[in-house]
């Protein structure tokens, strides 16, 4: 799940701290988290569940995400003083964006067709083995991502758009 999004760059920790608050988020440090990952569980199964399971794992996923930026944006809101910055140790920066759910949705979706084709073309192994083994394939993949892409979207964000509103990401601490 953001820049992840999932975790990205910067730690709960931080958040925590910039946020002011000493309860844990909701969206980033209880099982409620896992609720971001759920395209890319979807995305795993499509070989073996109908599609519009599949596009159900995209609605959880983006409601998760969505409400994760509403509730970022109103503690943000709740700040007063300086427009909001990473930078500001009392503002919250929020990080959940759609690109926790595009990119690795399809990233996950490429890896597991190219996995069928290949095993269909490598294997004589019957078609119900072949599309359990691109799903096992697709969620070992999962926690392997995630990491690699947030912190691409963040590079490419704080290169682009945060740079132009002042929002970069602060460094991670060690």
């Amino acid at each position: 799940m953001v820049t992840q999004n999932g975790g990205g760059v910067s730690s709960g920790r931080w958040r925590k701290r910039a946020m002011g608050a000493e309860e844990p988020d909701l969206y980033r440090d209880t099982w409620v988290r896992y609720l971001g990952y759920a395209n890319e569980v979807g995305e795993s199964f499509r070989p073996i569940v109908p599609v519009a399971a599949v596009w159900a794992s995209y609605g959880v996923a983006t409601a998760y995400v969505t409400a994760d930026a509403i509730d970022k944006g109103r503690k943000a809101a709740a700040v007063s003083g300086p427009p909001c910055s990473p930078r500001i140790p009392t503002c919250p920066h929020p990080t959940p964006s759609l690109a926790s759910v595009a990119i690795p949705g399809f990233t996950i979706n490429r890896l597991c067709a190219a996995s069928l084709a290949l095993l269909a073309s490598l294997t004589r192994w019957p078609l119900p083995v072949r599309k359990w083994a691109t799903t096992a394939l697709g969620l070992a993949a999962i926690p392997v991502i995630i990491t690699p892409i947030d912190r691409s979207v963040d590079f490419l964000m704080d290169s682009s758009i945060r740079k132009l509103y002042g929002t970069e990401e602060p460094p991670s601490a060690p």
